[in-house]
């Protein structure tokens, strides 16, 4: 390999792996987020962070890393500008066209990783992580329920538990409050324990008191009963999406899948890797400045040219999932003109344009 292109290609390849770095920080900070509020709410087991952490941020990758590409591509190439380093190589004869064999030792690379994880690791990460909350919460009776600490239900309601076993089976002290309606049901216990009834989870509470009353004082119907055995099924964890919704099928069988949400599915997948080749090519033309140059204004224009696209990418996919576009047009519409204006813009780079009357 020439000295020019290694030189030029490590140039880049920091500089898009600094990008990717700190994105990928900013994300996990989100993810780490979202998931802190799902195991509040009982939907994931405490046990299971740093696993449904990794696993998402794979599903996200193909998100992130495009953005990563244009930004290290202009910070790469943006200082080779300011330093002059371009405009000497330049001088010598080295243009868009030799540029490009340098530009495409890191983009190619790196395009086959979102293609492969847009493909395939991105839905297989997704369905592994489902698979492993839903078993965990086969084995976990109550999952996110902590001693001391007061914990929101699927159905809204509250549950505590002053201690619980190593095994999750037997609590003591427990509290439980649930709405039905326009009526409250608040139930207490010295002891408890939880158990699976035919796969629905029972809570059974020993030597307590439940009051049932309307809410927000709403009447003076109250009712209060003393107990020697309360059994109350708690509710499983929510999941909407269906077992056969398109996500979760590999991508061959999108391939013979006629539907449009399969369609919509198929062009989501195929987008990214194209989307993120199109903003390399963006990236040189955008790159270009002089040495008295602010530094962040290609980079603004390139953001926005991002959001435009994942925005366009996003509405195009919805509307082929409800049928408004036809199958055949697909995500086309988006990534062939973008692929055509990166590359036109790519290969005119540098060129002076003519005055008007010599045309």
């Amino acid at each position: 390999m020439p000295k020019l292109d290694r030189y030029l290609s490590s140039e880049i390849a920091r500089s898009v792996l600094a990008a990717l770095v700190v994105l990928s920080m900013v994300s996990l900070g989100g993810l780490f987020a979202d998931l802190l509020g799902e195991m509040a709410r009982g939907k994931v087991p405490p046990t299971l962070l740093m696993s449904q952490l990794g696993l998402r941020m794979i599903r996200y990758l193909p998100m992130i890393l495009p953005l990563a590409l244009l930004l290290g591509y202009l910070m790469a190439l943006g200082r080779l500008y300011r330093d002059s380093e371009m405009y000497v190589l330049a001088a010598v004869g080295v243009g868009p066209r030799r540029l490009l064999r340098p530009v495409l030792l890191v983009a190619l690379p790196a395009v086959a990783i979102i293609a492969l994880s847009s493909i395939w690791l991105g839905p297989w990460a997704d369905g592994k992580a489902r698979g492993m909350v839903a078993e965990a919460n086969k084995n976990l009776l109550v999952a996110g329920l902590e001693p001391g600490r007061f914990t929101l239900m699927a159905n809204g309601g509250v549950a505590y538990t002053g201690t619980m076993s190593s095994d999750g089976t037997r609590l003591s002290r427990v509290f439980v409050y649930r709405e039905r309606g326009d009526r409250m049901d608040v139930a207490t216990a010295r002891s408890g324990e939880l158990y699976r009834d035919e796969g629905a989870r029972v809570l059974a509470l020993m030597d307590g008191f439940r009051v049932e009353g309307p809410l927000a004082g709403k009447g003076l119907d109250y009712r209060l009963m003393r107990y020697a055995r309360n059994e109350m099924q708690l509710p499983g964890p929510e999941d909407k999406r269906p077992s056969d919704d398109p996500a979760f099928k590999p991508f061959g069988q999108l391939l013979g899948d006629p539907s449009p949400a399969a369609n919509a599915q198929l062009h989501w997948r195929i987008a990214p890797p194209l989307l993120a080749f199109a903003f390399v090519l963006l990236a040189v033309p955008l790159s270009r400045s002089s040495p008295r140059q602010a530094r962040y204004g290609s980079m603004l224009l390139a953001f926005l040219a991002y959001l435009g696209g994942i925005f366009m990418m996003l509405l195009g996919t919805q509307w082929l999932a409800d049928g408004t576009l036809p199958r055949a047009a697909g995500l086309w519409w988006l990534l062939l003109p973008m692929l055509a204006l990166g590359a036109w813009l790519y290969l005119r780079d540098g060129r002076i344009a003519k005055p008007w009357w010599r045309r």
